[in-house]
Parts: structure tokens; sequence; C-alpha cells
């Protein structure tokens, strides 16, 4: 439906804005955090990397159970919990990390 009160042809659904569209500035914000968590992740043991992967679905948005994890390491799932405990205490300790806090 036209808006307005002249003849121009605006439409109301011209003025919504779409929240759907991803704007450059957000693009280049998720590609810095992805480059910096990659460098937070980098400093952590090839384990603790995995479990932290797999924990949080950063590689394909699946994340899976301590108990999941644990089979996959043939660990208890309490094991798998300490880890990533030990993990996430080293990646809140890291110098990085009030890099991150904007996000």
């Amino acid at each position: 439906a036209p808006v307005g009160e002249d003849d121009e042809d605006s439409t109301l659904g011209e003025f919504i804005e779409d929240e759907k569209t991803v704007l450059p500035s957000q693009v280049a914000a998720l590609k810095l955090l992805q480059d910096q968590l990659k460098d937070i992740l980098a400093e952590l043991s090839p384990r603790e990397q995995k479990i932290l992967r797999m924990r949080f679905g950063l590689d394909n948005g699946v994340t899976h159970t301590l108990e999941e994890v644990g089979k996959e390491f043939g660990v208890t799932r309490e094991r798998i919990r300490q880890i990533e405990a030990k993990a996430l205490e080293k990646i809140r300790k890291h110098r990085f990390l009030p890099k991150l806090r904007g996000y």
C-alpha cells in the first residue's frame, strides 16, 4: 500500500528494516571474533581443542554431551568435564580475552 499523501510509489515495506540482512560491519566483526577465538584455541592442547569444539559445536554447530565426547575419547563424562573446565579456565585467563568482551 502506498505511503504518504503525494503520488510517490513508496510502500510501507520500503521503510521497515530487514532484520535478516547482515551488514558488512557485522560480517567483519564476526570474522574478527572467529580469528581471535582461533588464536586462543590454538594455545590449548589438541585434546582440549577437540573437546571444546565438540561440546560447543564450534566446527559444525552441533553440540555434544559430556557422555558423547567421553565415548569419542574413551574416557568418562566426568573426565571430559574436568578437561573442559581446565580448558575454559585457561581461556578465562588468556591475554586476548579482553578483546573478546566487546562481542
